[in-house]
C-alpha cells in the first residue's frame, strides 16, 4: 500500500470513465498497489482474443479457460524479475539476451538462450523472437525426453510399450506432449492398471475354482446344461424314489396306458413324447448320454454331452449322479463369478484378453520408468519453457494490460482491441467493432443490454480454412448511418485482422437506436409506410371484389336461357354519390383554406417557426428518445456476452460511434455525374393541384371570402311624421 501511494498514476477519460495509463515500469511495478475497482476488466477468456495463444496458456495457471486479475499480477511480477530493464516491454523488437537479469534465474534463461541459438543454427546470436520457439518439434524432439512427465510413442523403441501407449491413449484420450505429440502420464498410466488389475484378479479368481474348464465355450456350456437341468434332475429324482420304494420302480416309468396313446399318434412331431421320463430307471444310478434317451430329448443331451461333459470327463457313455452335481457346481459357481464382473471402462475398448496381456507382461512399472526418464531433464527443458514464455510476454504483455486494465486500444483508436475480430462491409457501410462469439442466443441475451443495434452474422470460408477453422460467429455494433436494409438474410463481406475474407449472411438482429438524425426521419418513415400498406390493401380488396364481381355477371351471362336485364339509370342514387364527393372536396378545401389563412395571417418570420415547431412535434419524442439510447450505449454486456467481467462503464458515444462505423464516401477529387438517366420520373400533378389549392385560398382569402361580415344596421322605421 506504501509503494502504489508513492507511485503517481496517470489517468486518461474515455467511455465515460477514468482509465489507468501503463506507460512505464514503474506503473506495472506498482500495479498490484492499484485498487481494482479502477480496472477496465477483472477477468477475461482466452478464447476469441487476437492474441498469442500460447502466452495466454502461460498466464492461465489453472487452467480454466480465463484469465482472471490475480493471474494478471502474477505474470506481470514474474515478467519484471527476468528483465534487467523492463522498459524492453514498451518497445518493438526481439528479446535480447542482454535484458536478462544477472542472477541465477537469468543465468539458467540465457543457458537456455543459448541452447536454443545452437539449435536454429545461430549460435552466435543475441536475440529471439517469437518465431523462434514456434515449432515445439525443434524445441523438443518427440524422440527425446522433454521434462514434462509425459510420454508420447516416439520416446521408446521397444515395440510392446509403443502398443501399450497406443492402448492407453484409445482407452482414455491423450495429453499433448511438449513434442506436440499425444502422450500419456503417470495419472493415466495409474488410472488405466488399477482398471487392468481388477480385471486380471477377476480372472485369476475363476482359474482357482476351476471355472476355466470349459475355455471359450464356457457360455455355450451353461446354456446347455441350463437347457436339460430339469429334465436330468427328475431323472434322478425317479431313480431315487425307486430306491426308497421298490414299489415305485414301475410307477416312475413311462405309463402302459400313456404308451398305448401315444402308439396311435403320429410321432414325428416331438412334443407328445418330451413329457415322458428322459431314461428308464432300471439304468439306476448313471443316466445314460447316447442310447435308451427319451428320442425328444436326444438332440439337447447330445449338445449337453459335448459342451459340458467331454470337456470336464472326456468320452463318456454314461453320467453319474455325483458327476452331474459336480457339473451343476461348476455352472453355478460360473454364473455366479459371471455377475461379479468388474465395472471397468477399459473394456468398452479393449479385449479382455489384451487387458490381461498388459498386465502380465508387467507393462505399467516399464511405463512408469519411462516417465521418470522423461523427468530426468525436467530442469533443463523448464528453462526452454521459461525462456518461450518470457518471449511472448516480451511481445504481448502490454497489449493485454492495455486492453484488460485499462481499454487503451479501443480508445485511443491507433490499433484494433484484442477482442476485435476484424471488420464486417455491409449495405454501404464498414463497422469495426466485431466480436467473434460462439453460441448467438445466449450472447444475445446479454448483449441487448447494450443499447446498440447489433448483427450477428455467421461467417464461412468453404474449402479455405483458417486456423483450422471454416465458419465462426460474430456479432457486430452498427452505431452509426442509417438502419436502411439491414435485417435478417442479408449478406456481406467479414474481413478478419489478417486480411482474410468471410462471407457473411446476417441470422439476427437487435434493434435499437443507431443516430439521431435516423431518429428524425422515422416517424416520416412509419406514416409512409403505414400509408403506403393501406392503400396496397385497399386497391388488392378492390381488385379483388372487381374480378369476383365480374365473374359473377359472367356467369350469369353464360347461364342457358338467362337474360340479363340492362339496369336502369338511378339518378337519385348518382346524385347522392355526387353530392357526398362535393362535400367532401370542400370540407377538405375548407380545412386546407382555414390552414393557408391562419399561415398568411401570421408574420413572415412567424411562418419557419411554425413549420419548425411542426417538425419537433411530429419528430421530436423519436429524437428524445434516440438521444437517451445513444447515451446509455455500452461496450461492456458485448463483453460481457463472451465471459468478460467488464468493471466500468464503457460507453459508446455518439461522436466515438461515427468512427466505429465508417459511411461510403466519395474519394476526393473525384468527378460525379448527378444527372441518373434511369431514375425515377417525379410526380408533378401532386405538386400542381397543391398550387392551385394554394392559389385558391390566397384569392378567397383576398377577397374576404373567410373574413366574417359585420352585422347588417337595423333599417330605420317611418314615423308617422316623416310619412
Amino acid at each position: 500500500m506504501t509503494q502504489a501511494l508513492a507511485h503517481r498514476w496517470r489517468f486518461f477519460r474515455a467511455g465515460g470513465f477514468d482509465q489507468v495509463q501503463l506507460e512505464t515500469p514503474a506503473d506495472l511495478a506498482a500495479l498490484r498497489g492499484l485498487d481494482q475497482k479502477l480496472w477496465a476488466s477483472l477477468a477475461c477468456p482466452v478464447n476469441n482474443l487476437e492474441l498469442d495463444r500460447r502466452m495466454l496458456d502461460y498466464i492461465d495457471l489453472n487452467k480454466d479457460g480465463r484469465i482472471r486479475a490475480p493471474e494478471i499480477l502474477d505474470v506481470v511480477d514474474w515478467t519484471l524479475a527476468r528483465l534487467r530493464d523492463p522498459a524492453v516491454l514498451f518497445e518493438n523488437g526481439p528479446l535480447q539476451l542482454a535484458s536478462l537479469t544477472d542472477d541465477a534465474v537469468g543465468a539458467r534463461l540465457r543457458l537456455a538462450a543459448q541452447r536454443l541459438l545452437a539449435v536454429l543454427g545461430r549460435a552466435d546470436g543475441d536475440s529471439l523472437v517469437p518465431a523462434d520457439t514456434a515449432n515445439l518439434a525443434q524445441l523438443f524432439p518427440p524422440h527425446e525426453p522433454n521434462g514434462d512427465g509425459l510420454v508420447p510413442a516416439t520416446l521408446t523403441d521397444d515395440a510392446e510399450l509403443k502398443a501399450a501407449i497406443a492402448d492407453i491413449i484409445a482407452s482414455l484420450g491423450a495429453q499433448t506432449d511438449r513434442s506436440g505429440e499425444a502422450a500419456i502420464g503417470a495419472e493415466q498410466i495409474g488410472e488405466f492398471f488399477a482398471q487392468a488389475r481388477q480385471l486380471h484378479a477377476w480372472h485369476a479368481r475363476a482359474a482357482e475354482q476351476g471355472l476355466d474348464a470349459f475355455g471359450e465355450g464356457t457360455v455355450a456350456a451353461v446354456e446347455a446344461l441350463s437347457a436339460v437341468r430339469a429334465k436330468i434332475d427328475d431323472y434322478f429324482t425317479r431313480v431315487a424314489m425307486a430306491e426308497f420304494d421298490p414299489r415305485a420302480a414301475a410307477l416312475m416309468n413311462a405309463q402302459e396306458a400313456e404308451l398305448v396313446r401315444l402308439s396311435s399318434l403320429s410321432l414325428a412331431d416331438a412334443g407328445e413324447v418330451a413329457g415322458l421320463p428322459l431314461a428308464a430307471v432300471q439304468h439306476g444310478d448313471e443316466l445314460p448320454l447316447d442310447k435308451g434317451l427319451n428320442p425328444a430329448w436326444q438332440g439337447a443331451i447330445g449338445e449337453f454331452r459335448q459342451r459340458v461333459v467331454v470337456p470336464v470327463y472326456g468320452e463318456l457313455e454314461r453320467l453319474s449322479r455325483e458327476q452331474w452335481q459336480h457339473l451343476v457346481a461348476l455352472c453355478g459357481n460360473y454364473l455366479a463369478w459371471q455377475a461379479e464382473t468388474p465395472k471397468v471402462a477399459i473394456v468398452e475398448v479393449l479385449k479382455r484378453g489384451r487387458i490381461l496381456e498388459l498386465v502380465e507382461q508387467d507393462a505399467e512399472a516399464r511405463l512408469l520408468a519411462l516417465v521418470e526418464k522423461d523427468k530426468t531433464v525436467a530442469e533443463a527443458a523448464d528453462g526452454l519453457v521459461e525462456l518461450d514464455k518470457l518471449i511472448r510476454l516480451r511481445h504481448g504483455l502490454i497489449t493485454l494490460l492495455r486492453n484488460f486494465v485499462s481499454l487503451q486500444s479501443f480508445y485511443a483508436r491507433q490499433d484494433k482491441a484484442v477482442f476485435q475480430a476484424g471488420t464486417l462491409y455491409i449495405d454501404g457501410k464498414s463497422c469495426d467493432l466485431a466480436v467473434e462469439v460462439d453460441n448467438i442466443e445466449a450472447h444475445a441475451k446479454v448483449a441487448a443490454a447494450s443499447d446498440c443495434f447489433l448483427l450477428y452474422c455467421a461467417c464461412t470460408r468453404r474449402g479455405e480454412p483458417v486456423r483450422g477453422k471454416e465458419a465462426m460467429n460474430i456479432v457486430v455494433a452498427v452505431t452509426a448511418g442509417s438502419e436502411g436494409d439491414l435485417q435478417a438474410g442479408r449478406h456481406g463481406l467479414f474481413y478478419d485482422r489478417d486480411g482474410n475474407d468471410w462471407d457473411a449472411k446476417v441470422v439476427k438482429v437487435v434493434q435499437s437506436a443507431i443516430s439521431i438524425r435516423e431518429a428524425f426521419w422515422s416517424p416520416y418513415r412509419r406514416i409512409s409506410k403505414l400509408v403506403s400498406d393501406q392503400v396496397q390493401k385497399l386497391a388488392a380488396s378492390r381488385d379483388a371484389d372487381m374480378v369476383s364481381k365480374t365473374a359473377a355477371k359472367v356467369g350469369e351471362t353464360g347461364a342457358p336461357g338467362a337474360a340479363t336485364p340492362a339496369p336502369a339509370f338511378d339518378i337519385a342514387k348518382f346524385a347522392g354519390i355526387f353530392a357526398a364527393i362535393g362535400l367532401a372536396v370542400g370540407a377538405l378545401g375548407t380545412a386546407l383554406a382555414a390552414v393557408v389563412t391562419g399561415i398568411l395571417s401570421l408574420a413572415w418570420w412567424q411562418v419557419p417557426l411554425l413549420l419548425l415547431g411542426v417538425l419537433l412535434a411530429i419528430s421530436g419524442p423519436a429524437m428524445l428518445l434516440a438521444w437517451f439510447k445513444l447515451r446509455r450505449r455500452s461496450l461492456g454486456p458485448i463483453l460481457d456476452g463472451n465471459g468478460w467481467a467488464v468493471n466500468a462503464k464503457a460507453r459508446i458515444s455518439i461522436p466515438f460511434g461515427t468512427a466505429l462505423t465508417q459511411m461510403a464516401e466519395l474519394p476526393k477529387g473525384s468527378d460525379r455525374a448527378l444527372r441518373d438517366p434511369y431514375a425515377d420520373k417525379p410526380l408533378v400533378w401532386p405538386w400542381i393541384l397543391l398550387l392551385v389549392a394554394l392559389a385558391a385560398g390566397y384569392y378567397a382569402w383576398s377577397q374576404g371570402v373567410f373574413s366574417p361580415e359585420p352585422p347588417a344596421a337595423p333599417a330605420e322605421v317611418a314615423t308617422p311624421a316623416q310619412q
